[in-house]
């Protein structure tokens, strides 16, 4: 019994990685658009999806949220996914923040969003992906299962693990593994990159997203330790 108990306990342990990710996720978060150092006019997030089928997001939101501040504090700080809004297994998808500042660049790329909604940052803050609306809510007041993902940097109060380092105007969030690294800790998850390039939806997937072992497969090679 006490070897069943113990072949349990590990059976957990190992498998609690591979369910902890969702398979869209946010690959990269940059909130130093327009500023006057800045690399890019305006702010961005990009998704990725890291399953092998297509994701439908539609009705999905974007919810930013100061340092310290409540999720989706105003309409201002929510943007919502239209209908029928899919991403493709391995691919990305862009969505352009804010309104331009006065110095950077334009994205390099063309976002598949655009919207004026989410002016992030450049320093402290957080940014969630939802399935369902959360306005003006505080962190672990979210609906239950909502949160999909989320990351937050510098002194932002609401991250998976902990937050990442604070950024500045050059610098944005980028997730590791070209977006598939998700271990639900922030700064082990992401690097901050100076002049970081984002990627859309026409960008080449990631060839290694459909590498990292699924449930059935951690499964598998757990069982074969006990044969």
């Amino acid at each position: 019994m006490k070897r069943f108990v113990t072949t349990l306990a590990l059976l957990a342990v190992c498998a609690a990685p591979a369910f902890a990710a969702n398979a869209v996720r946010i690959s990269q978060a940059y909130g130093g658009g327009g500023g006057g150092s800045g690399t890019y006019l305006y702010d961005y997030v990009e998704l990725y999806n890291n399953g092998n089928v297509s994701a439908n997001i539609g009705g999905w939101v974007l919810e930013y949220g100061s340092a310290a501040g409540n999720w989706g504090s105003s309409a201002i700080n929510i943007f919502t996914f239209p209908a029928g809004t899919t991403i493709p297994p391995c691919k990305y998808l862009l969505i352009q923040l804010s309104t331009a500042g006065t110095a950077g660049a334009p994205l390099p790329v063309a976002p598949d969003f655009s919207t004026t909604n989410l002016a992030m940052s450049q320093s402290n803050g957080k940014v969630a992906l939802m399935n369902v609306t959360n306005a003006n809510v505080a962190c672990g007041s979210e609906a239950a299962g909502s949160v999909v993902d989320k990351v937050a940097w510098g002194t932002g109060n609401c991250p998976e693990g902990a937050a990442t380092a604070a950024t500045v105007a050059t610098q944005g969030l980028v997730r590791n593994g070209a977006g598939a690294t998700d271990t639900d800790n922030n700064a082990a998850d992401f690097t901050l990159v100076t002049n970081p390039v984002p990627r859309n939806s026409q960008s080449p997937g990631n060839p290694n997203c459909l590498t990292t072992p699924t449930k059935s497969s951690t499964w598998g090679s757990v069982k074969s330790i006990y044969r």
